[in-house]
């Protein structure tokens, strides 16, 4: 099978970019255990996800979080949809990407994301922005810490180095493993929204992709938890109906 079109575009991790830690105010072992299996990814058709200029551009660090808002918005009862177009003019207004000249393409870097996040949002198709309030670190191939992440925020943004054999197991549609040797071709965006007893699940590339454990342990170089009013259905829960008084105290915590 003839490999996809796909492009990668998270610039190498920066070691303390992101200041604070979830590691630093959540105590994992006071929190519900995840169960094995969780997630809302099959709320988004399989369909709806979309490139969202990934297959051209190297924005994955922009489809990435559009998906998660979509997935976010999901499973709180809400429909929210990115355009192609939107997704590349927030590209644009963080890094001076621009279509029409290559040389600008040059991917982005995963806090300076986050911190655009916070102060603008993200747009989606209705021209509505989606902002988020706050974002943590988690310790790279930290499988406990990701599982949390994901289970009570939702989604967790990943940063990972991608082998040239991925997107060849991609293309089959086969899950990422590790293989014997290999290349790293570059970094990329994936968010991680849901787990079994055998895979973790991301999103990349318009669809949702199985991930070895392993694969994260070894690949893995930084994380990002944003804590967004998108978690939030309304009821004032987050999708696994932790209450809203909680998140807005974690919020506080991280502002004190």
């Amino acid at each position: 099978m003839e490999r996809e079109t796909m492009k990668l575009g998270k610039l190498p991790a920066r070691e303390g970019a992101v200041k604070l830690k979830l590691s630093d105010y959540l105590d994992s072992a006071a929190l519900p255990t995840p169960p094995a299996t969780f997630g809302h990814q099959s709320l988004v058709p399989a369909d709806g996800w979309g490139m969202l200029g990934n297959d051209q551009y190297g924005d994955c660090a922009w489809a990435g979080p559009a998906h998660e808002t979509m997935v976010l918005n999901a499973a709180a009862g809400r429909t929210v949809g990115f355009t192609t177009d939107g997704v590349l003019s927030d590209y644009s207004a963080c890094t001076g990407f621009n279509p029409a000249d290559p040389s600008t393409d040059q991917g982005s870097d995963m806090q300076k994301v986050a911190a655009y996040r916070q102060q603008t949002g993200i747009i989606d198709a209705a021209g509505a922005r989606h902002k988020i309030g706050a974002y943590v670190a988690i310790q790279p191939g930290d499988l406990d810490q990701l599982l949390h992440g994901a289970y009570i925020f939702g989604a967790v943004g990943i940063g990972i180095e991608v082998y040239d054999y991925f997107m060849d197991q991609f293309s089959k549609g086969e899950p990422w493993t590790l293989r014997p040797g290999g290349n790293i071709e570059g970094g990329h965006y994936v968010p991680l929204i849901a787990a079994d007893p055998q895979w973790f699940y991301v999103v990349t590339w318009g669809k949702v992709q199985p991930v070895d454990r392993r694969v994260i342990q070894k690949v893995n170089d930084e994380n990002a938890v944003c804590l967004s009013p998108d978690q939030l259905n309304d009821a004032g829960k987050t999708p696994e109906q932790f209450d809203t008084a909680q998140l807005q105290a974690d919020l506080q915590a991280l502002e004190d």
